[in-house]
């Protein structure tokens, strides 16, 4: 966590992006260090991106499991 609704994210092909937490998951979803979330990045700077999902324990359990992540 950043501050300012910003969090460092590292994406699968192995980036370390800045994330914007949106106005509309702001308060009502909390992220947590080792949360599995979905980002989009910017497509004017690589370097940052949104934060478009994030999965429950239970969810990325079992993306885990079918081989997905």
């Amino acid at each position: 966590m950043l501050g300012g609704s910003r969090i460092t994210v590292r994406s699968q092909d192995g980036k370390t992006r800045m994330g914007r937490i949106p106005g509309k998951m702001k308060r009502r979803v909390w992220l947590r260090v080792g949360d599995v979330i979905i980002i989009r990045p910017w497509s004017i700077q690589d370097e940052k991106a949104d934060v478009v999902w994030r999965y429950l324990p239970p969810q990325a359990d079992w993306l885990r499991r079918k081989g997905y992540i």
